[in-house]
C-alpha cells in the first residue's frame, strides 16, 4: 500500500519527531547549571529538611555575606533564630504543595525569598523546593551597561542612568557627580532623546525590562561548609 505523501514529507523534514526529540535531549545537567549561573537572581534547591542540593553563584555570594542567610552543615538557616523558624515554616508549606514569600531582614537590607515546590505532595519522589532570592539592583545588571552602549550614551550619561536606577534624585546625582542640577537635567534630556523614552518613568521601565544578565567575570566566594564540592563552569 502506498504511503501518503504528507507522511513521507514529515518524516524527512528537519522537524520530524525523532529530530525534535534529539534536539530536546541535547541539554545536560551541566548546561542547566551554567544557565542558572547566568541569571541575576540567587537560586537554591533544598530538600524538605533544608539541606542545600544546589545553589547558583549569586546565592553563594548571599550566603557568604551572612547578612540574612547562613549555612550550617549544608543546611540553609537564617542569621537569627526567628529567620530560621520562618524558613522552616516556608519549607513545610512547600512540602504540602503551597508557595510562600518571605521578607527577611531590616528595611535597609530586606531580602525577599520565594519558596516554590518542585514536586507535588502526592508524588513518590523526595520533595524538593526552589528558593528564589530577589534580583540584583538594576544598576548591577550587565544588560544596563550594554543598553547604554547600544544607545551611544556618553560616560556621564551612563553614570546618570545608573544613578536613576539606584533611585537617586536629580539633586543627589548632581551632588554625587559634583555638577549643577541643570547639567543633570540636560543629561537626562539627552538620555530620553537617545533612548526614545518620553519620560524618566518610561526609561526606567525599559531598563527594568532588560534581560537579567550577570558579569562574565566574577569572583566565586567559597563557603566554609563545602569549599571543594562546588565546581563552577
Amino acid at each position: 500500500m502506498m504511503q501518503p505523501a504528507h507522511s513521507t514529507a514529515w518524516n524527512d523534514s528537519p522537524f520530524s519527531t525523532s529530530t525534535t526529540t534529539a534536539v530536546l535531549d541535547v541539554p545536560t545537567s551541566a548546561h542547566i547549571l551554567r544557565v542558572l549561573d547566568e541569571i541575576d537572581y540567587g537560586m537554591l534547591v533544598l530538600d524538605a529538611q533544608g539541606q542545600i542540593l544546589h545553589l547558583n553563584h549569586l546565592a553563594r555570594h548571599e550566603l557568604a555575606s551572612g547578612r540574612v542567610l547562613v549555612s550550617h552543615g549544608n543546611t540553609l538557616m537564617g542569621r537569627t533564630t526567628a529567620y530560621s523558624g520562618q524558613i522552616q515554616q516556608a519549607l513545610d508549606l512547600c512540602c504540602r504543595g503551597q508557595r510562600k514569600l518571605l521578607m527577611l531582614g531590616s528595611s535597609d537590607r530586606e531580602l525577599p525569598m520565594a519558596f516554590i515546590p518542585l514536586s507535588h505532595p502526592l508524588e513518590t519522589d523526595s520533595p524538593t523546593v526552589l528558593v528564589l532570592l530577589s534580583r540584583q539592583r538594576a544598576s548591577d545588571n550587565l544588560a544596563v551597561g550594554m543598553f547604554a552602549r547600544a544607545k551611544c550614551l556618553s560616560p556621564s550619561e551612563e553614570a546618570v542612568l545608573m544613578g536613576l536606577c539606584r533611585g537617586l534624585s536629580i539633586p543627589d546625582i548632581a551632588t554625587e557627580h559634583g555638577v549643577a542640577q541643570s547639567t543633570v537635567r540636560s543629561q537626562i534630556k539627552a538620555l530620553r532623546e537617545k533612548t526614545g523614552c518620553s519620560s524618566i518613568r518610561r526609561l526606567l521601565e525599559r531598563v527594568h525590562s532588560l534581560p537579567p544578565m550577570v558579569p562574565a567575570l566574577r569572583v566565586i566566594t567559597p563557603l566554609a561548609h563545602n569549599p571543594t564540592e562546588y565546581v563552577h563552569p
